[in-house]
């Protein structure tokens, strides 16, 4: 297993993957806000691959005038899933966002279907929003302080 960059050639691989989620950890509405984050603010971006295969991505998006980050676009594979890959990526992320010294608060917005997975990872929950992403899909924010 490997985690590295993200490259343009993973984008068809990425958004079958992102298809493999929904319904039910995404809506299908946010495919082309996935392809758009991809085309245009995917710089921070990582992809899991193993044996080849691309088995999940997720991103960073850093914003040094509050001192925040924000991980995005967490995806993993569902045969995947429960294999320790996503933890794997969520670490490597938080690793990688403490060695810029400028940034003291990690962010995730997700819904209520994933929320406990970043709770084990840290993550404290600090407001909720129904159908926030789309019907059912529910915000929730959580946070990290790193400093």
């Amino acid at each position: 297993m490997i985690i590295r960059a993200y490259s343009s050639k993973d984008k068809d691989d990425l958004l079958a993957l992102i298809r493999l989620n929904m319904p039910a950890f995404f809506h299908p509405d946010e495919e082309q806000d996935f392809r758009d984050y991809l085309n245009h603010h995917a710089r921070h971006y990582y992809v899991i691959e193993d044996e080849g295969m691309v088995l999940g991505a997720g991103g960073i998006n850093y914003f040094e005038d509050d001192g925040s980050a924000k991980l995005s676009w967490d995806l993993v594979h569902p045969d995947a899933q429960g294999k320790g890959y996503g933890s794997q990526l969520v670490h490597f992320r938080i690793t990688e966002v403490k060695t810029q010294p400028a940034i003291n608060l990690l962010i995730v917005r997700t819904s209520q279907l994933v929320y406990k997975f970043y709770e084990k990872a840290g993550f404290k929950l600090v407001r909720k929003q129904k159908d926030y992403w789309a019907e059912g899909f529910d915000l929730y924010q959580m946070e990290m302080k790193l400093r």
